[in-house]
């Protein structure tokens, strides 16, 4: 039997680490098969990530507003966007994400991408967002960003490291992260409602709800409490946990 109680816990997991360099996929993934919960599969995790891409609009929505004024730096953002939105469609109808959803790669992917977030971080700062994001380091993290696909890598976390490797401070590399979310996690929610509309399951479409109504307060807490913790701090904590974490998980896998 379904139960709310699952739902709550993954959009826990969801909304905490969604917009965090630890990668959200892992931690559900991994949650999941250590209480064997009985619901935890793509279509849910498609509306967790809908309630993540409604805190994100909500946090940032005054620069939304911005940016209909500002079209050249929406163009840019749906340029990095491009790339991801084919590869992840063809992985999904092929089952190929599926086949990835295994503890050895989030264990590899966290310890390799972890350690590549700490080398990147160690960049000097040579761009800002306003004056020094072009369309070439919208492709450049549009590309990275792809990587995110593999269970492991971390959304946020590999973007991040592709804003520091261009130059980009934490703050700015961030924002950019945050944006480039927004039209990712649509089409990923998009294709979620539409699974939902061909499933037809009334219990399915409660539960879908509030996965979404979790997951988008637990999203917001996040964001906001992530932004100011950025301004002030490094990203080694999350480097350390991400180690920890691979360790963890690879020596579950070999031992």
């Amino acid at each position: 039997m379904l139960s709310s109680v699952e739902i709550l816990m993954l959009a826990a997991i969801q909304g905490i680490s969604e917009f965090l360099p630890v990668s959200s996929a892992a931690h559900l993934i991994l949650v999941s098969k250590y209480y064997a919960f009985v619901n935890q599969n793509l279509l849910i995790d498609i509306c967790l990530h809908l309630g993540s891409l409604l805190a994100i609009i909500v946090y940032f929505r005054n620069d939304l507003f911005h940016f209909i004024r500002n079209k050249s730096f929406l163009l840019k953002i749906l340029i990095g966007t491009i790339p991801i939105i084919p590869v992840g469609y063809i992985i999904y109808q092929t089952g190929l994400i599926v086949q990835l959803r295994n503890l050895e790669t989030i264990g590899w992917m966290s310890l390799i991408f972890g350690i590549l977030l700490y080398f990147s971080d160690k960049s000097k700062v040579i761009k800002k967002i306003d004056t020094g994001f072009t369309s070439g380091s919208a492709i450049f993290i549009g590309f990275f960003q792809v990587l995110a696909l593999i269970p492991g890598v971390s959304r946020s976390g590999i973007t991040i490291t592709a804003g520091r490797m261009l130059g980009y401070n934490r703050l700015d590399s961030t924002k950019i992260s945050f944006f480039l979310s927004i039209p990712t996690l649509a089409a990923a929610s998009v294709m979620g409602v539409f699974n939902i509309y061909k499933e037809g399951s009334g219990e399915l479409n409660f539960l879908a709800i509030v996965a979404v109504l979790f997951s988008f307060i637990f999203s917001y807490i996040t964001i906001a409490l992530f932004f100011n913790f950025i301004k002030k701090f490094s990203l080694n904590i999350f480097i350390i946990y991400r180690i920890i974490l691979s360790l963890f998980i690879l020596g579950i896998v070999y031992l």
